[in-house]
């Protein structure tokens, strides 16, 4: 125990690792269900497709780049763009179809979702198997991306830092684009009430479209900073912290922004921190590999005594 409390600036640094993934990905789940009040499961590949995004981009590029920290660039732009439009082509061809015949059971969209995410696992999974004969990918080393330092006694990677700081800024940009832009503006009177947006001259469903874009594009570039820092993935690599980031925005209070950011680190430091401590605490009885459970936990609990999250507010429905 000694040990581990000795570890435990190392251990928390972790959790915010973890926490700020989740925090990406959830901010993608918490743009579509503002507008839509739709959970977008198969936001989970869209994150996915990101990662191997950013993976093929390091493996192909880097003989002809040697630069690091360019081919990160290029690899989340490009991670950003192909998971956000993928996102625009699941919403055309999956939901808007829904929503143009009129669909209220919200039970429908849900299977959707869930539909739409084999889809995308097995069309990866396919285009990986025909182009490499393999689907199991793994980041290529990345020497400066690996270096690091110490900071009070903690152990940083300078992919760390990167992936902190890229998590920061979307939630900055966000923020403002949601709040001090037109688009924003456009954002939340279709969240309010598509109908009147309509008659006030804003197209909703452009506006949703780009919501999407934005949401799937933040997805991309978590995949591609994920695939970075735990360099091996798979087609099925979205699906646990797709769930895990699900809670996290519903721990902050789903469809707010700030609040997915703080549910996601609530949830990562939680988890590393249970991760590590079940072990000691139960005698080897629980291992570590139980941490997985503590998400799905805090999820139940949630839903049962605290549905709208530690920040969310209960919404009355509008008549």
């Amino acid at each position: 125990m000694d040990t581990l409390l000795t570890l435990l600036p190392q251990i928390l640094f972790d959790g915010l690792l973890a926490g700020f993934v989740y925090a990406m990905i959830a901010l993608g789940y918490t743009m579509v269900y503002g507008v839509l009040e739709l959970i977008n499961f198969a936001h989970s590949e869209i994150f996915m497709i990101g990662a191997v995004v950013g993976v093929e981009v390091f493996r192909i590029m880097s003989p002809i780049i040697p630069n690091e920290a360019i081919l990160l660039i290029i690899a989340i732009i490009l991670g950003g763009l192909i998971s956000g439009f993928t996102a625009v082509a699941v919403e055309r061809m999956a939901y808007r179809p829904l929503r143009k015949r009129g669909v209220k059971n919200r039970l429908v969209p849900l299977i959707t979702a869930f539909g739409v995410s084999f889809v995308l696992q097995d069309l990866v999974r396919l285009i990986e198997g025909l182009w490499h004969n393999e689907f199991y990918l793994s980041m290529k080393d990345t020497d400066a991306l690996e270096q690091s330092f110490t900071l009070m006694g903690v152990f940083i990677q300078y992919k760390s830092v990167v992936l902190i700081v890229v998590a920061l800024v979307m939630l900055i940009g966000l923020t403002f684009l949601v709040g001090r832009t037109k688009l924003g503006l456009a954002i939340r009177a279709v969240a309010q009430d598509p109908q009147t947006a309509g008659l006030m001259g804003i197209d909703p469903e452009k506006t949703i479209s780009r919501t999407f874009l934005i949401g799937g594009a933040l997805g991309g570039v978590a995949g591609v900073l994920f695939a970075l820092q735990f360099t091996t993935i798979s087609p099925y690599s979205g699906f646990l912290p797709g769930i895990k980031a699900f809670t996290a925005a519903v721990l902050g209070g789903i469809g707010n922004i700030p609040g997915a950011v703080v549910g996601g680190l609530v949830l990562g430091e939680i988890e590393t921190l249970a991760g590590t401590f079940l072990p000691t605490l139960t005698n080897g009885a629980i291992g570590t590999e139980y941490k997985d459970i503590i998400a799905f936990l805090i999820l139940i609990l949630l839903l049962l005594f605290r549905p709208q999250g530690l920040l969310g507010q209960v919404v009355k429905e509008k008549v």
